[in-house]
């Protein structure tokens, strides 16, 4: 059984490796592989407003280009809840969107380099620096889509929470992980082992749930075999 993740970031196709690995559906293994083809598909503009809508945007947009098969998309980001939820679903161009604003090039917050994780991880360190320990919370939220020729046929979701650090910790993982920390695991998302990765991961517990609801639809299952 597979289905095709419409991502191409290594990060998240690992992810989504581990928490299929070892799921059944219909008594077949669960497999997750890339998107044939979707480096030739011109990306579709990320505009919703909620991480559903933009799982959405972006299922029913690649599965309309792949016909027959079962494609799966996600939305996925991190809500701090001392700058009012933020960065949200513009997680990966946090630090861009402060950079164009007159309140953030006042503050000092357009920040060098080609990297964008980096660049992001900086700018949130920027806007945090006065903010006390207690205060620190934020959640890692995930909301997957699965659709079958343009046409969204389930959806789940995963989150994790946990607190923003004053300093990154941590080479493992990516986007802002070396600044999230798992208070259960006293380590952050970037300093984890695999296995314990597969356990907390928001995005690991929204496929569980998505594969789980596959299973209990007949239709699908079958379909997607």
């Amino acid at each position: 059984m597979v289905l095709y993740a419409a991502t191409s970031n290594p990060g998240k196709l690992r992810d989504f490796a581990w928490a299929a690995e070892g799921h059944l559906l219909c008594g077949d293994q669960v497999e997750i592989e890339p998107l044939p083809g979707l480096k030739r598909i011109a990306a579709p503009e990320e505009d919703g407003e909620t991480f559903e809508a933009n799982a959405r945007l972006k299922a029913e947009f690649y599965s309309r280009s792949s016909p027959g098969l079962w494609v799966l998309a996600d939305d996925s980001g991190l809500e701090v809840d001392a700058v009012g939820g933020r960065p949200g679903v513009r997680s990966a161009r946090f630090a861009k969107d402060l950079e164009m604003t007159s309140s953030g090039a006042q503050a000092g917050l357009a920040i060098s380099g080609d990297d964008s994780d980096a660049r992001n991880n900086a700018a949130l360190l920027r806007l945090m620096e006065n903010v006390a320990v207690g205060d620190r919370t934020a959640r890692y939220r995930c909301v997957l889509a699965l659709a079958l020729n343009g046409e969204v046929m389930m959806r789940a979701e995963g989150a994790l929470e946990g607190q923003i650090l004053f300093a990154g910790r941590g080479g493992g993982g990516f986007g802002y992980d070396p600044l999230f920390l798992i208070p259960e695991a006293g380590m952050t998302m970037a300093e984890i082992d695999p296995a314990t990765r597969l356990q907390f991961s928001h995005r690991g517990r929204a496929l569980r749930v998505l594969l789980d609801r596959i299973a209990l639809a007949p239709v699908i299952a079958r379909d997607v075999r």
